[in-house]
């Protein structure tokens, strides 16, 4: 046992028995095919819905992606990604009251490509990994060690020469340092150190592509929304310097995110804080809407 988690020893990576025990541990708590699908199923009228793939564990899970129902092959494509992470909901919620939102908002400037919900099982056992304990946001690159990046990345890689902007929906919870992150130090061997829990919004950017102007467009409309994390005593957000209010930057490329799957010119990663005291279920949706209505705004006023 580690002090950091109740499975494994004491600077020993887990091997596949740990694994095993780790994925005893968890259990269904909400339902991907009643929750998710219908809410996908209801767009049919308003979008091509496309299943790009079924990921194969105890249960089968189809997957699937919005596209504008008049798709035009000269538009720049926006891609929205949801539920990387499954357990961060309103990254899922998001993704799909934007969808409701905007069906038509776009034709004839940008084509949409919505991917809801890529985790399923995380989404159904609220969980930042897979059930063979990856990280799927880890894992974006080639021979993926996660189906669900994999899978989400040869659908994507048809539309990659057209991505114009991709924003991945995030959320940053108390229970990354109460769970995710002392399981994550248990799996690896190492020791944990939690990070300060951001009270508010931020995005992620991405070292190679930083583009500030469009971080801080996106910040700006979420504000009208919901507010915006302060950094820390350090001038950080999770241990990493701020670049600008509510931003910092990752390597996304190097990292596996999934904001690093396309060469799209402006990408972020949005980071919701769903337990502050200061906001609510629905506001951290809306908070998801904002940032990707802010993110096509900004990219319209290039063109």
């Amino acid at each position: 046992m580690t002090e950091q988690y109740p499975i494994g020893q004491t600077g020993e990576p887990w091997q596949a028995a740990e694994k095993q025990q780790w994925l005893a541990r968890q259990t269904k708590k909400r339902d991907y095919c009643e929750d998710i699908v219908p809410k996908i199923d209801a767009l049919k009228a308003h979008y091509q819905v496309a299943q790009y793939g079924v990921l194969n564990y105890e249960n089968q899970y189809p997957l699937y992606a919005l596209k504008s129902a008049k798709w035009h092959t000269d538009l720049p494509v926006v891609l929205v990604t949801g539920g990387v992470h499954g357990y961060e909901t309103s990254g899922v919620l998001g993704a799909l009251a934007f969808a409701r939102k905007h069906a038509d908002t776009f034709e004839g400037q940008f084509n949409l490509l919505i991917l809801p919900c890529i985790s399923p099982w995380g989404y159904e056992t609220i969980n930042r990994w897979n059930p063979e304990a990856v990280d799927p946001n880890r894992s974006f690159y080639l021979d993926s060690p996660a189906q669900e990046s994999q899978l989400a990345m040869d659908y994507v890689n048809q539309y990659q020469a057209s991505i114009a902007l991709h924003i991945d929906l995030h959320e940053t919870t108390d229970t990354d340092n109460s769970e995710f992150r002392p399981a994550l130090a248990a799996r690896d061997g190492k020791v944990n150190h939690n990070w300060n829990i951001p009270d508010g919004f931020y995005l992620v950017g991405h070292t190679q592509k930083p583009e500030a102007a469009f971080q801080q467009a996106i910040i700006h409309a979420v504000q009208q929304v919901t507010h915006i994390a302060e950094a820390d005593e350090h001038n950080a957000l999770i241990g990493v310097p701020v670049e600008q209010l509510g931003v910092i930057n990752y390597d996304a490329t190097e990292l596996g995110l999934c904001m690093g799957m396309t060469q799209a010119p402006y990408v972020t990663t949005t980071e919701v804080y769903p337990d502050s005291p200061s906001t609510t279920p629905q506001n951290c949706i809306d908070g998801q809407v904002a940032a990707i209505e802010g993110a096509i705004a900004y990219l319209a006023a290039q063109k």
